[in-house]
Parts: structure tokens; C-alpha cells; sequence
């Protein structure tokens, strides 16, 4: 197998522990000087003109001992069917690309950037909880029985319907994508964002008629304060992570999630995958992905691995505890879809035993997987070059590979869950604008 020129094999392996060193990277996200993200707005401009040759850090892989073992169903096939159905018949609906990559064995990369026209996959689930939980609450009012998204769309019931708020918490795509259902299905929307998310994304969740209430802290803090103020004013929360007592609506947003994994399937063509790289973040998008190619892939399933940032790893720390587990701190990645500390509960039920492994990875490779990507003409923002990241350092590192079973004859499906969410910031980090 020939690596791409820009690896080199790692070094040693200390427990679950791989690292890997780049030889030439040209950037400058390293850990040692790149901007925290509340400070990245007023250095960035200075530091994007420094190319600098820098070792890569280290990566951490955890081979999860307990995958593989019985648990819940929390995901029903009746209930993706549902969702299939649903989100299939909207206007502008269209399956993603499938891409065929040039490394080694077979890569191939599923491209949400055009997804709905909102530049990430969370349309697919956001959206369709939002007219899930309508339908419901006007059939509970005795409004109608059965609204059809088609009638809510349509503004049918749209006096009835502009007196309900939603509302949910947000590193920007998901807030996006349940402001762009608020306003297609005439609802009021308040979206929490917290301290770091860039004015961009603020200001595209805004476009859609919301109101943005930035608070303190991170986004686990955004969450508590999103659910504090629903209760306290009659709203309904609308959000991917799920916690006890809060898991239909963030089950709803996961059936829709499974669509973009249902949709690479589709279009693989060959023997199956052998391997599935999936970003984590809170666990929704990755429990539903391990759900779904283990439902059309079962004779075996792909090996799941599991990509966070290093700054922000609570899915691989719960694996290490052996429960769920938060992790604290101010969780500064550039990965900004991914800076989650606390995992969701419905999500870890099916990633505790469904996921292979797990891999936390440093800022500097998903920036550097970004322009690796944009040669190749794929546009992909900092969360979405995340699990390929992942799958090129793993390539490039002979204990990684050894350890995850990739060879000459894997094939790989990884997920570019997002486009140039910011396209400032992906312009700044590319040096080339996205469009």
C-alpha cells in the first residue's frame, strides 16, 4: 500500500495510546500556538500568514472493549421508516453525493454540504422533529388530527401554529437547521448559542427569523439554559442530545439522521465497507449512522470508529470509564460542531456497544484534512473533515492500522457532515474561499 507523501509512520504504542507525527504540514493550528477559539476572531487574520513546518500531535485511539455486546433497541425500523418517508417527500429533497477519494484501498465520502441548501446534514433530523412535535401538539389541542408537513408547509394552520415556540441549543448547524423548519412550517424559534460559536453561524441561524440568545460557557451550558427557559415560558425543546426523561424528540432527530447513512448504501457500489468513520459530538449523528450500516451491512457489520476533537473527547472518555461520562473544561477546538462535554444519553446506549473504536484528534488535522479536500474540489468545514482526518491518520500510522484492521483491501465510508459553514472562517483556514 502507498501512503500519500505527506505521512510517516508513527511511533510507539503505549496502551490504547497511538501517536503519529506529519512531516510536512503547512499550517498553523498547531496546538502550541493556535488561537483559542474565544480569542481566534482577533488573531486569526495575523497567524493565517505563518506557514510553518511543525510535527502533528498526537492522536488517541481506544479500542472499545465492549463492543459488540447485547443492549436496547433505540432506534425501531418502523420508526426510520417514518422518517424516510417524511423527509423524502419534502420539496428539495435529493440524496447527497457519494465520493470516491485517491488513497489508499477504497475511500469513499459521503458530501452533506448541499444538504437542503443549509450546508450541513442536520436538516435531516432537526427539521423532521420540529414537524413531528407540531402535528402533536396540534392533534393534542384538537386543531387537526393528522397535519401533514405538505399542510403545515402550506400555512393551514399557521394561526395555531405561530403561538408555539420552539427552541433548542446549538454549535451552529443544528440551531440552523430547526430555525430553517421554524420558518418553513410557521412556528416562533428562540436558538441558545454559547460563548464561541462564530458570528457566521449566529447570524445564519438568524436569517431565518429566530432569535439568537448567545449565553456564557459552552454548549453544555446552552443546553441547561435552553431547557431552563422552556420550562419556565411553555416552549418545546428541540434538541439532538437527550437526557432521563428527554429522549423522543432527540430519538425523532436520530431516525432522520439515518437517512444520510441509508443514502450511502444506496449508492455504494462493490462489496460492502469494511470500516465507517463517523464524527461524534454529543453521539446522535454517530448512533444512528452505527445503527443504520449495521442494518443494511450485518454479514458482517463495518467496524465503526467514532472522531472527536481531542479538546472535547466525552464519547471515548465514557468508553474508558465504562459509563457516561462528562468531561469539563472550556472545550476549544476548532471543531466547533464537536465541542460537546457531555454526551446524550439515548446516543450512548447504542455507541457503547456498536462503536469499534474511538479516536480524538487534534484541531490541526481536520484544518489540514479541509485543504486536502478542497484540492480535490470537496468543500468541507472543520466538523465535517473530522472522521476523515481520522481515516488518513489511522492509514498513516502502523500500529493504528493494525489495531483497526485497515489494509490494502478496506474500504472505507467516512462523512463529510458539513460544508464552509462559516465561510469566512473556512477561507481564513484554506486560503481559498469556498465557493
Amino acid at each position: 500500500m502507498t501512503l500519500p507523501d505527506e505521512f510517516v509512520d508513527g511511533h510507539d504504542v503505549e496502551g490504547n495510546t497511538v501517536s503519529h507525527p506529519f512531516r510536512r504540514l503547512a499550517s498553523v493550528a498547531h496546538s502550541n500556538f493556535a488561537p483559542r477559539c474565544r480569542r481566534w476572531r482577533e488573531s486569526l487574520r495575523v497567524l493565517t500568514r505563518r506557514v510553518t513546518v511543525i510535527p502533528m500531535p498526537t492522536f488517541t485511539l481506544f479500542i472499545n472493549p465492549r463492543h459488540g455486546t447485547p443492549g436496547l433497541v433505540t432506534l425501531p425500523a418502523a420508526g426510520f421508516r417514518r422518517a424516510r418517508a417524511e423527509i423524502t417527500s419534502w420539496d428539495g429533497y435529493a440524496p447527497t453525493p457519494l465520493r470516491d477519494l485517491p488513497l489508499p484501498g477504497t475511500i469513499r465520502l459521503k458530501d452533506e454540504s448541499g444538504r437542503f441548501g443549509l450546508g450541513s446534514f442536520k436538516a435531516l433530523g432537526g427539521a423532521y422533529a420540529v414537524v413531528n412535535l407540531l402535528a402533536g401538539e396540534l392533534a393534542r389541542r384538537d386543531i387537526a388530527p393528522s397535519a401533514s408537513s405538505a399542510d403545515l408547509a402550506g400555512g393551514r394552520y399557521a394561526e395555531a401554529t405561530s403561538r408555539i415556540t420552539i427552541t433548542s441549543a446549538t454549535d451552529g448547524n443544528h440551531g440552523r437547521a430547526v430555525a430553517w423548519a421554524a420558518a418553513r412550517f410557521h412556528c416562533r424559534c428562540v436558538i441558545y448559542i454559547h460563548a464561541t460559536v462564530s458570528a457566521g453561524r449566529e447570524a445564519a441561524i438568524a436569517a431565518f427569523g429566530a432569535e439568537v440568545r448567545r449565553v456564557p460557557g459552552t454548549y453544555d451550558d446552552a443546553v441547561r439554559a435552553c431547557a431552563r427557559d422552556a420550562a419556565a415560558h411553555g416552549w418545546f425543546v428541540v434538541s439532538d442530545t437527550s437526557w432521563p426523561g428527554y429522549t423522543e424528540v432527540p430519538r425523532d432527530i436520530m431516525q432522520g439522521y439515518r437517512l444520510m447513512a441509508d443514502e450511502a448504501a444506496d449508492q455504494w457500489t462493490g462489496p460492502p465497507p469494511t470500516h465507517v468513520f463517523i464524527q461524534g459530538g454529543v453521539g446522535g449523528a454517530a448512533a444512528a449512522v452505527a445503527v443504520q450500516t449495521r442494518a443494511r451491512w450485518s454479514q458482517p457489520p463495518p467496524a465503526v470508529v467514532v472522531v472527536e476533537p481531542d479538546r472535547a473527547a466525552c464519547l471515548l472518555a465514557s468508553a474508558r470509564a465504562g459509563r457516561l461520562t462528562a468531561v469539563e473544561g472550556d472545550l476549544d477546538t476548532i471543531m466547533a460542531g464537536l465541542a460537546c462535554g457531555e454526551p446524550s444519553l439515548l446516543a450512548w446506549q447504542e455507541l457503547e456497544r456498536a462503536t469499534t473504536a474511538f479516536m480524538a484528534i487534534p484541531d490541526a488535522a481536520a484544518i489540514d484534512t479541509m485543504r486536502y479536500l478542497a484540492a480535490q474540489g470537496i468543500v468541507a468545514g472543520e466538523s465535517g473533515a473530522a472522521g476523515l482526518a481520522a481515516v488518513r491518520l489511522a492509514l498513516a500510522d502502523p500500529d493504528a492500522r493494525a489495531a483497526l484492521g485497515l489494509g490494502p483491501e478496506s474500504r472505507v465510508l467516512a462523512f463529510s457532515t458539513e460544508g464552509a459553514t462559516d465561510p469566512s472562517l473556512y477561507a481564513a483556514l484554506v486560503h481559498a474561499p469556498a465557493g
